[in-house]
């Protein structure tokens, strides 16, 4: 194909199939594309035209790439974000007139106890902007920017993708949260004997606070995971039990409520919450003001009432 032939290819065509390999369903695509699905179907009809393969076969339930297909998004992809970063750099940017969608991905504690002053500060820059926020974790940040479902995300990292960029926003510090009455902060002994609610996203009972007791010879005792930190404030209130938590999650817990928030009385290494973005979004105006935003309202420091 030379390229007085690339006038009758539809790039919305190659979106749609981008977005079709990583989905694997014509109903996900849909909505994250806002289309209809028989419109999918449609499009997913063109390209097989357009490619000479079937692209997609079923299996079982699902739906699975062909090699052919695999091997065209592994050639389209690079080309997409180079055409996708050269139209994004040559947008300007204007907060106080953009109706830009976008589309954040963010941990548990970092949506309950940084991200209200964050939103406070861009809806006031940009009132027109729609912010979508997807749950995302350590575990679930790779494949949620890898497929663009996100541009950028703020968690705990590790593994990200080749082309994704990194930048630290601040350590996670650890406070104990309890809601009993008894005076005076509570004694390692105490710490191991009291029952412990536990903040788990994948449901597992035991994490860095454990490595940390075990390296002092000591246990502690979990008998309650949920899944976010909201629940806390009203699970420990009046209860023995009590909480680990990063001390941002804390501020925002103990606020306005009786819960109390004190230091572990044992050493915790503070891991670190990171910024995670896409390198085709890097340059654009848009998601480079959005980042600014997020760096700065995300690694504030902060004043907890203990």
């Amino acid at each position: 194909m030379n390229r007085n032939d690339l006038r009758r290819v539809d790039m919305n065509l190659l979106v749609i199939f981008e977005a079709l390999m990583f989905e694997k369903n014509l109903t996900r695509v849909a909505e994250k594309l806002f289309m209809g699905q028989p419109a999918v179907s449609a499009a997913l009809g063109r390209l097989r035209d357009l490619f000479d393969d079937p692209l997609l076969l079923r299996n079982g339930r699902g739906m699975e790439p062909t090699a052919r297909a695999l091997a065209i998004l592994k050639e389209l992809q690079p080309a997409m974000d180079v055409i996708s970063g050269a139209v994004s750099r040559a947008k300007e940017f204007d907060p106080t007139t953009s109706c830009d969608v976008f589309r954040i991905g963010l941990s548990d504690d970092a949506e309950f106890g940084l991200f209200p002053p964050l939103l406070t500060q861009l809806r006031e820059e940009a009132p027109g902007i729609v912010v979508v926020v997807r749950r995302a974790n350590y575990l679930l940040m790779p494949a949620l920017l890898a497929s663009g479902e996100i541009s950028v995300g703020v968690s705990y990292t590790t593994d990200l993708p080749a082309n994704a960029k990194r930048k630290t926003l601040r350590d996670i510090p650890c406070k104990v949260l309890r809601g009993d009455k008894r005076p005076g902060p509570l004694t390692l002994d105490e710490y191991c004997e009291r029952p412990h609610a536990m903040v788990s996203f994948s449901g597992d009972l035991s994490g860095n606070i454990d490595l940390d007791l075990a390296k002092i010879g000591r246990c502690r005792r979990v008998v309650l995971g949920v899944p976010q930190f909201s629940g806390l404030r009203a699970l420990l209130a009046g209860t023995e039990m009590i909480a680990t938590v990063p001390d941002y999650a804390a501020c925002a817990l103990v606020e306005g409520c009786a819960l109390r928030a004190e230091d572990p009385p044992f050493p915790i290494e503070a891991a670190q919450l990171s910024m995670a973005w896409s390198g085709v979004h890097d340059n654009d105006p848009a998601e480079r003001w959005l980042r600014a935003r997020i760096s700065q309202f995300m690694s504030l420091p902060l004043a907890i009432p203990s």
